[in-house]
């Protein structure tokens, strides 16, 4: 299956408090904009031997460090401890977002794959239970589950968001 997780960007950001836990509680836009990773995941036939269950390649911008620690792994691996019915996956992801620009490029994917994954396998989840599995993951994670304009209020798992129409940019 190969999907193309869209990045986003801030419309406006305004850092409302300082939280006891050292985190800001923000108000900002998210807008989705056409600029595209590649996801491409396979299941890995039963007689293939691999290292991981879920094996990530590379291709377009490098990702530095440990892939293991990707969030498309840890979507993967977070998947697997609910619906252990998941095959070991190979994943190749073309990287075209740039990576630390704020732009949810590893947000987007661990979304997606988490999406991918629950098209790919039956497993039923709803959007809700998408959300949840990737708000684990990351703040803006559930953002890609639906990729429409939102008002985003709060921080991490307190997000409180309002659905608006926007016009295309």
């Amino acid at each position: 299956m190969i999907q193309r997780p869209c990045a986003k960007i801030n419309l406006g950001l305004n850092i409302v408090s300082k939280r006891p836990d050292g985190y800001h509680n923000l108000e900002t836009v998210f807008y989705p904009i056409n600029l595209n990773d590649e996801i491409c995941i396979e299941p890995v036939l039963d007689k293939e031997i691999t290292k991981y269950q879920c094996s990530l390649s590379i291709k377009g911008i490098n990702i530095e460090g440990d892939l293991q620690q990707n969030l498309i792994v840890k979507a993967y691996n977070i998947l697997k401890k609910y619906y252990p019915q998941i095959p070991n996956v190979n994943v190749t992801l073309t990287k075209n977002i740039p990576t630390q620009a704020g732009m949810g490029g590893g947000s987007s994917d661990c979304a997606y794959t988490i999406k991918m994954l629950n098209e790919m396998f039956n497993l039923k989840m709803s959007i809700k239970d998408m959300q949840s599995f990737a708000a684990k993951l990351g703040a803006d994670c559930p953002f890609f589950k639906k990729s429409t304009a939102i008002i985003r209020n709060g921080h991490r798992r307190n997000i409180d968001t309002y659905r608006h129409q926007f016009e295309q940019i």
